[in-house]
């Protein structure tokens, strides 16, 4: 779809579908992580409908509007570090040929992501007695802790995935018709 109408629209909808996510952490914030991600997946949206430039607009207006709306100022970073931008970045990296490299890629942006984050929530939030919560695993909390996050890029990659494909086999064509099924 190429009328800027619909892109402005489009992405209108989308960001407020965002903040809404993000607002929502402060209402639920035991799911502090799960808003942002699904946050994030409605940038898919835009990728697929639009392009990835408007998509980055649009994350770029999300992130800066999340971190004066958001009451959890933690989603918000995680939200900006990674899962704001990640559904973005995947679409282009996945179109890498070569499939080892495009994982290899992904895991370096996770990990790079997941450190910033991890030294702005310690650092700059000041929430020092995160790490206390994994103390049982002693010295080796932090690996545990980066392995267990690895599994989980894991699996987020793959369910990340899963949403763009029922974006696209079941509600876009429920949205605009079956002129756009196989489009």
């Amino acid at each position: 779809m190429s009328n800027l109408s619909y892109r402005v629209a489009l992405g209108g909808v989308i960001s407020a579908l965002c903040i809404l996510a993000m607002f929502m952490t402060g209402v639920a914030p035991f799911l502090y992580l799960t808003l942002p991600m699904i946050a994030g997946a409605l940038l898919t949206v835009i990728v697929v409908e639009v392009n990835s430039s408007w998509a980055f607009l649009t994350y770029i207006a999300v992130s800066l509007l999340s971190v004066f709306v958001t009451f959890d100022k933690e989603a918000a970073i995680i939200f900006i570090l990674f899962f704001g931008h990640y559904p973005i970045l995947k679409w282009k990296i996945e179109q890498i040929p070569i499939k080892i490299i495009s994982i290899l890629i992904k895991f370096i942006v996770f990990n790079v992501c997941i450190v910033a984050d991890f030294q702005i929530t310690i650092h700059l939030l000041g929430i020092g007695d995160f790490m206390d919560d994994f103390a049982f695993f002693g010295k080796y909390s932090i690996y545990v802790l980066w392995a267990f996050s690895n599994i989980f890029f894991i699996f987020y990659d793959y369910v990340l995935s899963g949403c763009v494909d029922l974006y696209l086999k079941n509600l876009k064509p429920k949205i605009y018709g079956s002129k756009y099924k196989n489009k």
